[in-house]
């Protein structure tokens, strides 16, 4: 982690002023939702200045590299958080004096990021375009802002729990909600961009530069454009609604077979509507991912994700991350597909980077600075398909075990793999690999499932499940925030348990870890409702408090 001093340009500096210097990222979010850059909200809209930098700003900011520093951001709101927690990723950096989130000693100053990003970069910038008059210029444009909202804000509940949502921007008091009025309000605004993006008609009037603005489908035709914004909209809500089986299944239903009626625009099918942010080619940001992995070797693969893909034989391995490089301490394990345990006994960064990291090397590097980082695929939306076709819900549009193949499928076209599939899916006998560290046997672990590749239609619902959901995992790599939710929300796939737990009995290491406490600095400027939406999470403000959807019992 270090501070990124490339070139601010003017649109960064831009957003910098706009942000200013804040004490809270809610209280008092009138007062810095003013203009300080020396223009007018007028000023801003003339040719469309308002659009491409606030859009542009909020679609960069739901996985962080929208301003000066941004890896650092991205860093702390994402990779050493969610990305840990997933299985996806561990750093080999030693933070803090080996005292931080990836063991379970919370890091107030790392658990405040997802939530500021969310207020100051996300809702302020559609906020200002809220108040431009974006609805009723550009409806459709409207639609696909509202999609954007719920993507980024779900991710923020989705790590704390109660989060302020319907009063903000409206007062200086800003209340937190409880978290299913925040998934009911969820489900409204996509009801909204639902009924504006189906609005849409090649006679519709369109902002200029909708090419530079619309950083998810550049250089598209308009109507594409949008029925493709649609798909992702209903996508969305189709993954809103499978988080909430367990708490609410009536309205998980409902939401699951709205977002899969053919009649409201469909759903994700083809790699072509991946929901992913380009980077722009001012060659100003960069994937952040690729960044803190190849510029500050300060991620590296987790040993959950080698061991299911080495033991699996997946041919997605050699995509994803690269195998050990041989010198003079790694001859013994060189070549081989190693990761790194969370929370692992005796980090030492000199050692473990030289494990695996994220494929950003060799003549053909899967993850370079302008990778667009992705949100949401096509391959997710099938296993998600897969699941609501085994809880016999409507409109799935085929058996558990078809959209499962699919998803795997589709999930080896957008890695480019070309060859193996018909073997990966008839393998009925490979599973995860036991684990072995190179450095430190304190480290090693017993293979964490038994489950394999083929689809067994005489297994139980349970054990369907835990197959759709591994691969399902599998094939949303590298996005980490949303395979931890739907680790919380099922116990799949199976992870390695944390090695060192400094929780001080916080946070129970088989469960392991269900949410970030509240930020600090909240806790700083707007005290009261804190105390207020610790009594809505219904727990201690800590990382074993389970979220109101994160139900303990079973599946089925």
């Amino acid at each position: 982690m270090k501070f990124n001093s490339k070139h601010i340009s003017k649109f960064s500096l831009a957003i910098l002023l706009l942000g200013g210097i804040m004490s809270s990222c809610t209280k008092n979010f009138e007062d810095y939702n003013k203009n300080n850059i020396g223009l007018t909200d007028e000023d801003l809209k003339g040719d469309g200045q308002d659009l491409v930098l606030f859009l542009k700003n909020a679609q960069m900011s739901i996985y962080n590299f929208s301003g000066a520093g941004d890896p650092n951001s991205y860093q702390v709101q994402q990779n050493l958080n969610a990305d840990v927690f997933s299985g996806f990723f561990m750093s080999p950096t030693p933070f803090n004096s080996g005292q931080n989130n990836l063991n379970y000693a919370m890091v107030n100053g790392w658990n405040g990021e997802p939530f500021q990003v969310l207020y100051l970069n996300v809702i302020k910038s559609i906020e200002k375009l809220k108040g431009n008059g974006l609805a009723e210029t550009y409806p459709a444009l409207w639609g696909s802002t509202l999609v954007i909202k719920v993507a980024a804000a779900s991710r923020v509940t989705d790590i704390y729990g109660p989060i302020p949502y319907s009063k903000v921007g409206t007062s200086n008091t800003v209340p937190y909600d409880k978290q299913s009025d925040v998934y009911a309000a969820f489900f409204k605004e996509l009801d909204e961009a639902v009924i504006a993006l189906k609005s849409y008609k090649a006679d519709s009037p369109m902002a200029a530069k909708i090419d530079q603005i619309d950083l998810v489908f550049p250089n598209s035709d308009n109507q594409v454009r949008f029925k493709n914004w649609l798909k992702i909209a209903n996508s969305l809500r189709l993954r809103l609604a499978m988080r909430l089986v367990k708490v609410d299944a009536a309205l998980a239903k409902t939401q699951a077979e709205k977002a899969l009626d053919p009649a409201n625009g469909g759903v994700m099918e083809s790699n072509s509507d991946n929901f992913k942010i380009t980077v722009p080619a001012d060659g100003t940001y960069s994937n952040p991912l690729w960044f803190i992995s190849k510029n500050w070797a300060d991620t590296r693969i987790n040993a959950t994700l080698s061991s299911y893909m080495t033991g699996l034989n997946d041919p997605r391995i050699s995509k994803y991350m690269a195998p050990v490089a041989k010198d003079a301490t790694t001859t013994a394990f060189a070549g081989k597909y190693i990761g790194i345990r969370t929370g692992a006994e005796g980090i030492e960064k000199d050692k473990y980077q030289k494990l695996s990291a994220l494929n950003t090397e060799g003549t053909t590097p899967t993850f370079v600075a302008t990778t667009a980082p992705i949100l949401m695929t096509a391959a997710e939306v099938y296993f998600l398909r897969a699941e609501a076709a085994l809880r016999g819900w409507n409109n799935a549009g085929g058996t558990a075990q078809s959209l499962y193949e699919k998803g795997v499928e589709t999930s080896f076209t957008q890695w480019g793999v070309t060859s193996g599939l018909s073997t990966y899916l008839n393998d009925n006998t490979s599973k995860a690999a036991a684990y072995e560290d190179p450095f430190n046997a304190e480290n090693n672990a017993k293979s964490p499932s038994t489950i394999t590749i083929k689809w067994n239609e005489s297994a139980s619902n349970e054990e369907k499940l835990e197959r759709i959901i591994t691969q399902k995992w599998l094939a949303i790599f590298p996005e980490g925030q949303e395979a931890w939710s739907e680790f919380r929300r099922t116990g799949y796939p199976r992870l390695f348990p944390v090695v060192v737990n400094n929780s001080g009995g916080l946070i129970d290491t088989k469960i392991q870890i269900r949410r970030l406490p509240f930020p600090q600095n909240e806790y700083n400027t707007n005290a009261a409702e804190v105390q207020t939406a610790i009594s809505l999470l219904g727990g201690p403000d800590n990382g074993g408090t389970r979220l109101w959807w994160d139900v303990a019992k079973g599946n089925f």
